[in-house]
């Protein structure tokens, strides 16, 4: 059975559509989804702690993408801090730096990543963290703010072994999206047949980064199978072997039953 540890099902793209999409994971041998809050503005985080609700096999993160770390204030932190204490949310997040796009400052972008660690450490929950263009003081926040007593996942990772080691030094998961299906993703293969099997988790960050063969389409959970087929060519082993370990990483990572 799969986990897809990184998916938006809450989002409109979804419309009418949750049950649906959850079902056609469920006969793609996928066993949970994480559907991770923040993206696009606050009303993310309370659908997806609504659909949490709805569904046994789902559970939900709280935070605001980088991208909108602008529009978080005192206010903002105080209503995902009472999310956070929803029964089935099992991370804060997603939050973190993407220096590609800057859709907020530099500056802000940090100051709200501050922030959200102190509120994982506050309420002892990982931290779903997105990182694009700045690896290095990604982890050098962690390290700095966690104080040595953070865990959590670096989603959609796409760095180099170099950024890799780094986060996985801190004790922190990484997680493989389509991408590693990719025609021109070999950098990132190799990669991935480094980084240790106990230390890897599989998402489909749907709607986006659908996998091959799909690519093109709308991504769901059901296609986070493509990316541990490919994980397991990658290190040589079963498809079995490689579900079994990534769903057993995302129980310990978010503490799931």
């Amino acid at each position: 059975m799969l986990t897809d540890s990184h998916a938006h099902i809450q989002g409109k793209e979804y419309a009418g559509e949750a049950a649906a999409v959850i079902d056609r994971a469920r006969e793609a041998g996928v066993e949970t989804v994480i559907a991770v809050g923040g993206a696009g503005d606050m009303s993310s985080n309370n659908e997806a702690v609504a659909l949490a609700a709805l569904f046994p096999n789902v559970y939900a993160t709280v935070g605001m993408h980088p991208h909108d770390a602008k529009h978080v204030g005192d206010q903002q932190m105080k209503v995902l801090k009472q999310l956070a204490a929803s029964p089935k949310v099992v991370a804060v997040g997603e939050t973190g730096l993407d220096y590609y796009y800057s859709h907020s400052p530099h500056e802000t972008q940090r100051e709200v990543f501050v922030r959200f660690i102190q509120l994982a450490r506050e309420t002892n929950l990982p931290l779903v963290v997105h990182e694009r263009d700045a690896a290095k003081e990604t982890a050098e926040l962690l390290l700095s703010e966690g104080g040595g007593g953070l865990s959590g996942v670096i989603h959609c990772f796409t760095g180099d072994y170099e950024a890799a080691r780094r986060y996985l030094d801190l004790g922190f998961y990484l997680s493989f999206a389509g991408i590693v299906t990719f025609k021109n993703a070999d950098a990132l293969r190799e990669v991935a047949r480094k980084v240790p099997l106990e230390r890897m988790c599989v998402e489909t960050d749907s709607p986006y980064l659908t996998p091959v063969p799909h690519r093109g389409k709308r991504n769901e959970p059901a296609y986070v199978r493509f990316v541990a087929e490919t994980l397991a060519r990658i290190k040589n082993i079963s498809f079995e072997e490689a579900a079994s370990a990534t769903t057993a990483n995302a129980r310990a990572l978010f503490h799931l039953p």
